[in-house]
């Protein structure tokens, strides 16, 4: 009897993620902890607009929060709007596209 009969076939390795999927996850919860600052438009590359938001959320922050608000729940929005656009609209829609609002 062959010995390669008996044996039982070992499950292939689960495929890592997607570049896109973990550039889209990244973004979201970037965007949801820390979209005040402007940190997911940097991480996406869009340098001018993650520097209006850093700006807005440190002068927000240091004239009574208005300005913060503000830039925390655009970026409450956005990170929702990342996480659920599938990889395909997301990476049309901010990767190729570069369409750097909501």
């Amino acid at each position: 009897m062959d010995n390669n009969e008996n044996s039982t076939p070992t499950p292939a390795p689960a495929p890592a993620p997607a570049q896109n999927e973990k550039q889209k996850l990244v973004a979201g919860l970037l965007a949801i902890f820390l979209g005040w600052l402007g940190i997911h438009k940097f991480y996406l590359g869009y340098q001018k607009e993650a520097i209006i938001m850093l700006c807005v959320g440190i002068i927000g922050f240091l004239l009574c929060g208005i300005g913060t608000t503000i830039a925390s729940i655009v970026g409450i929005i956005e990170g929702i709007i990342y996480l659920t656009k599938s990889d395909a609209d997301f990476k049309a829609t901010y990767v190729d596209n570069k369409k750097p609002w909501f």
